[in-house]
């Protein structure tokens, strides 16, 4: 229950591919002979539709992008004037910045997101429960624990954040196929995790735990039974959760070339 969280995101090319047909003549006439019919070939697989096409980005003035295994680097110093250098050593994992966020946001949906994986450093304090382990409910304290982050999140310029995306979107595509989606597009993936995440439900009250094993889990087998994302923003808290859903809501503007609801 205690993984940690990562609000984070990417444009393949579709190839269409032609046949050509080649016609035989002789000089002299020859008698003609049946030729028994060559079975057709079956059609070969379409490549999948993409729903959410990345916004163009300019890229005219920008130097060529790093090989993904030396892409670190550059994509921390693209990140840097966003929320500065410190900041962004305190919360950003330093190896593997592009893997590690592509490999979260495909599971955010799923039941657990593999914490060894997860692109950001964990939040300090220690998970917290008011009772005992026959009946506790989630500590509001909780809370506080991931109010920094949120605070630096609540401050991101999104259609910045949305640059840097698109400008080393090949990357996070290129990772996204090595992670076993040869013909998948992660932009339709991050806008899917993001719809997810949106539609993650606030429950009112005290949140009611069980401790089977060691880590504690949701009482109501309905939110146990949710995506890890959902669940972690439950944990987050309602303030929390309504700030970082926000700012998904502006990214997915950015990313899908789509005008903001209001």
């Amino acid at each position: 229950m205690l993984n940690k969280p990562m609000i984070g995101v990417a444009a393949a090319v579709v190839v269409v591919a032609a046949g050509t047909w080649y016609f035989l003549h002789t000089r002299s006439p020859q008698p003609r002979v049946p030729v028994e019919a060559t079975p057709s070939q079956p059609e070969p697989a379409a490549e999948p539709a993409i729903a959410h096409p990345l916004p163009a980005g300019d890229t005219a003035s920008q130097a060529p992008l790093p090989a993904l295994a030396d892409s670190d680097g550059p994509l921390r110093e693209a990140l840097t004037p966003l929320v500065g250098a410190s900041t962004l050593t305190e919360y950003l994992r330093p190896d593997s910045i592009i893997r590690h966020v592509v490999v979260t946001i495909d599971n955010l949906p799923r039941q657990k997101v593999a914490v060894d994986k997860r692109p950001l450093n964990p939040v300090p304090g220690t998970f917290a429960a008011r009772g005992d382990e026959l009946h506790a409910t989630l500590d509001t304290q909780n809370f506080a624990r991931y109010q920094p982050l949120v605070a630096v999140i609540r401050k991101l310029d999104m259609q910045q954040v949305g640059a840097v995306y698109i400008r080393f979107y090949p990357l996070f595509q290129q990772s996204y196929q090595d992670l076993g989606y040869p013909n998948g597009y992660f932009n339709d993936r991050l806008v899917k995790v993001i719809d997810v995440l949106l539609a993650t439900p606030q429950p009112t009250g005290p949140i009611e735990l069980i401790r089977p094993n060691v880590m504690y889990t949701f009482a109501d087998p309905t939110l146990e039974a949710l995506p890890a994302g959902q669940k972690l923003l439950i944990r987050m808290g309602p303030d929390n959760a309504a700030a970082i859903k926000s700012k998904l809501m502006e990214l997915r503007a950015v990313i899908t070339a789509a005008p903001l609801k209001h």
